[in-house]
């Protein structure tokens, strides 16, 4: 595929995601349009070295299935059919409860695609970021840290995919708890709430 049919593929996946998302705002102060999220989940992948048109226009349509009306049919009329899987795989099945949805990404992570570990290590990186600097309005400090301990052992899971990628989640995780504790002043005790090894 030449470049200008890749930017006119990328393009046209972030305009379904504009599309599907445009009246969904995320949970934050400012009740940011959620299509930032995928934009910048896309953003975090390229500027890191990901170029491959599929795992990019997954990751501009991942909460797609997962957070609009939008079937699997259609994305893989739009996108095809290696689009469509890795959004499904990345995507958690909202009949089930929170704390279910939350114990199946961990258990799944590591028999992911190497596609959906890069998709979803950039959502994480993305979600560990608004977590310390934008997060939802409603989320006391407990909810944050188990928050940032949880992506840990879903990211644990994605390891050895791409390594820029882990360092930067990484990165993303130790400046989040540094966020955290100087927010609210408990040092090195707000690190440690929550953090599990299971």
């Amino acid at each position: 595929m030449n470049e200008n049919c890749a930017v006119d593929a990328l393009l046209t996946a972030a305009l379904f995601a504009a599309d599907r998302h445009s009246e969904q705002k995320r949970k934050d102060t400012a009740k940011t349009p959620y299509i930032n999220h995928p934009l910048a989940v896309a953003e975090v992948l390229s500027r890191h070295g990901v170029d491959d048109l599929i795992t990019l226009q997954a990751a501009l349509l991942h909460d797609t299935i997962e957070d609009t009306e939008t079937h699997p049919a259609e994305l893989d009329s739009a996108f095809g059919a290696e689009v469509r899987s890795v959004v499904l795989e990345v995507t958690d099945d909202k009949k089930l409860d929170r704390a279910e949805r939350k114990r199946l990404q961990i258990a799944k992570s590591a028999q992911l695609s190497d596609r959906a570990k890069i998709v979803k290590l950039g959502d994480m990186i993305c979600n560990v970021t608004d977590v310390a600097s934008n997060p939802p309005v409603d989320w006391p400090l407990e909810r944050r840290i188990e928050y940032l301990a949880w992506t840990e052992q879903v990211a644990r899971g994605c390891r050895g995919v791409h390594e820029r990628l882990e360092e930067h989640y990484e990165a993303a995780l130790g400046d989040a708890r540094e966020v955290l504790g100087r927010t609210y002043g408990s040092g090195q005790g707000v690190l440690d709430l929550g953090v599990s090894d299971e």
